[in-house]
């Protein structure tokens, strides 16, 4: 009998082919949409996968071409801001994001291009949220290396804006333990 990861790794690969058909239009749109905004469709980052390989995500790009700049000028001038980014590595109001990057953000249609992360294997469709490695030092544990990152997972579908980040791991943690096709197909149905 096959493990769980050989029938997710196939399943992954089903219906990442299948969606790609199915959302050729919203793919299209949203890359001529970000292209219009100015500046490239796609954005790509390092993130940490499995076993601490590092790796490039892809996603539609959704902030401004100096978002990294803007970032630590708003952090610098905003305490209640830098505090919410330490907790979170998140901001309910972040001045990065362009007109079309928060309605892409809102429906998670940035999220498409990594599709590309899962066919190539670096990803799941289900998992950890992908992390970026200056993210290490807050991560409590090791659960997060042990499995692959996914599109969606445990984090995304809870109240994934007031979660602090140590929380995220524990989310993680949970995953992990209660892992199977089955809790995987809850998961995608939800998201």
């Amino acid at each position: 009998m096959w493990q769980y990861g050989r029938w997710k790794r196939l399943l992954d690969i089903f219906l990442v082919i299948w969606a790609s058909i199915a959302l050729l239009p919203a793919f299209l749109l949203a890359a001529v949409l970000v292209t219009l905004d100015g500046g490239p469709a796609f954005y790509r980052q390092k993130r940490i996968g499995k076993d601490g390989r590092i790796f490039h995500i892809w996603k539609f790009r959704t902030m401004k071409l100096d978002a990294e700049k803007k970032l630590q000028e708003y952090l610098a001038s905003n305490p209640a801001a830098a505090e919410e980014w330490r907790i979170t590595q998140k901001l309910r109001n972040d001045p990065r994001m362009t007109p079309i990057g928060r309605v892409l953000r809102k429906t998670s249609i940035d999220e498409l291009p990594q599709f590309i992360n899962v066919l190539k294997g670096d990803m799941s469709l289900i998992g950890p949220r992908p992390m970026m490695p200056e993210q290490t030092d807050l991560y409590e544990g090791e659960d997060y290396v042990k499995q692959r990152p996914g599109i969606t997972g445990p984090w995304q579908i809870s109240d994934r804006a007031n979660v602090t980040f140590a929380e995220r791991a524990q989310h993680d943690r949970e995953y992990l333990k209660n892992r199977s096709l089955l809790n995987d197909l809850k998961i995608l149905w939800k998201t």
